[in-house]
């Protein structure tokens, strides 16, 4: 509960006030939109429902792109929902993933009889969904058509194949997260936020997608391995063991760990074109909108690095951490190569002089710092001085915060 990750917090004095001046200072925009058909609203809903961290960082678009990106991510939950369905009879999945972009302009269609609770119903009302995404701009809606058709048939590839090699793995996350960055940019583009380059640069935005992907399957381990769902590619992990189960047992360590950070080095190799894109964005929000998740997924990775504790159960940033991203996203690209920096720094500390990809880890974190080096007033000894007087400043003022919030009440 939010309490909860407040008491967390007050061991991280800078965290507690973070998640105190988030409350107090992120506006509601979507309450704000007073012209918002009720069906709009109903899909704003259904977003906190289905995904409540992604309905925040979308505050940050402005009003069309906010619109369209919300009905983007409900169009694409609602195919992910069909695909992840292992009950869903396969025959019928198959024909629903290669058709599922042609409902979108069938006023009226719902979906029945697949996913759990808030995905069900999303599928059960898709006609509302279907009617707010006819209202908007045209470009949106062929942006939108052309990456779920794309998606869906992906999807259909590698329902009953196992992702064997990395290439497959690259492939698979190219389908599921990498076109969602190509549609990204491409939207961004058409509105003419940013420049036509970024909507046509589609290996800068597969990158961006593949970052985030590669960092979830990464992370979503035991949960993926519960459900008896293998994301993690075999030409890595049978490198290490012959069963994934195993990595969960004490007597296997050194196996799972040398395994997990093999896979953490290969998705950090896409570090370097998630910041080149990041810099390239012009206009403010757009770039708080793709900042914040990927701070938060080198911040993952530096977690979960050399970790065992993924192989036993939830490992993921405090919300307190969280919130201090939020916030520190907001001062552009400098205060994103100061996060990378101080994450980048995190896993060199860990990297164990025995580790397999030992060498290959450092090589491509010392990338990652020279590049944010190269772009900001940071020593080569570290993050620490200006994390320090911005942590200074916030705990200066979490008590008058803290005051504001529970007095208001």
């Amino acid at each position: 509960t939010e309490v909860m990750e407040l008491v967390k917090a007050l061991t991280h004095p800078t965290e507690a006030a973070a998640m105190l001046r988030l409350k107090l200072s992120l506006p509601n925009t979507v309450e704000a939109q007073k012209e918002l058909s009720a069906n709009m609203r109903w899909c704003y809903d259904k977003l906190k429902q289905t995904s409540r961290s992604f309905a925040v960082v979308i505050q940050q678009l402005g009003p069309e792109l906010r619109d369209a990106v919300c009905i983007f991510y409900l169009v694409l939950r609602g195919l992910d929902t069909i695909e992840d369905d292992m009950n869903y009879p396969a025959e019928l999945k198959q024909q629903v993933l290669i058709e599922f972009h042609m409902y979108l302009t069938q006023p009226g269609y719902t979906f029945s009889g697949c996913g759990e609770e808030h995905e069900r119903e999303l599928l059960e009302n898709f006609d509302k969904v279907i009617d707010s995404f006819m209202n908007l701009k045209d470009y949106h809606q062929e942006i939108i058509i052309d990456i779920t058709a794309k998606m869906g048939a992906g999807m259909m590839k590698y329902i009953h194949r196992e992702l064997d090699s990395v290439k497959d793995w690259n492939e698979y996350c190219h389908y599921v997260a990498g076109l969602v960055g190509i549609g990204l940019s491409r939207m961004m583009a058409a509105t003419g936020l940013e420049d036509q380059s970024l909507g046509l640069d589609e290996d800068l935005s597969n990158d961006m997608g593949l970052f985030l992907q590669k960092v979830n399957i990464t992370r979503d381990f035991l949960e993926d391995l519960e459900e008896k769902r293998v994301f993690w590619p075999s030409e890595i992990w049978r490198q290490y063991t012959n069963r994934l189960d195993h990595f969960k047992l004490d007597a296997q360590k050194s196996q799972a760990l040398g395994c997990l950070n093999h896979l953490i080095t290969d998705a950090l190799e896409l570090a370097p074109s998630c910041l080149l894109y990041l810099s390239r964005l012009r206009d403010a929000n757009n770039f708080n909108f793709c900042a914040i998740p990927q701070v938060m997924a080198i911040g993952t990775l530096a977690l979960c690095y050399n970790n065992h504790s993924l192989f036993k159960g939830v490992v993921k940033l405090r919300r307190g951490e969280s919130a201090k991203i939020f916030l520190a996203t907001k001062g552009g690209m400098n205060a994103v190569y100061n996060w990378f920096y101080y994450y980048a720094s995190i896993i060199e500390a860990k990297i164990p002089n025995d580790d397999p990809n030992a060498e290959k880890t450092r090589a491509i974190i010392k990338k990652i710092k020279e590049i944010c080096l190269a772009h900001t007033g940071l020593s080569a000894t570290g993050y620490g001085i200006t994390e320090f007087i911005l942590g200074a400043a916030v705990t200066a003022s979490a008590g008058y915060l803290a005051h504001r919030l529970y007095t208001s009440r």
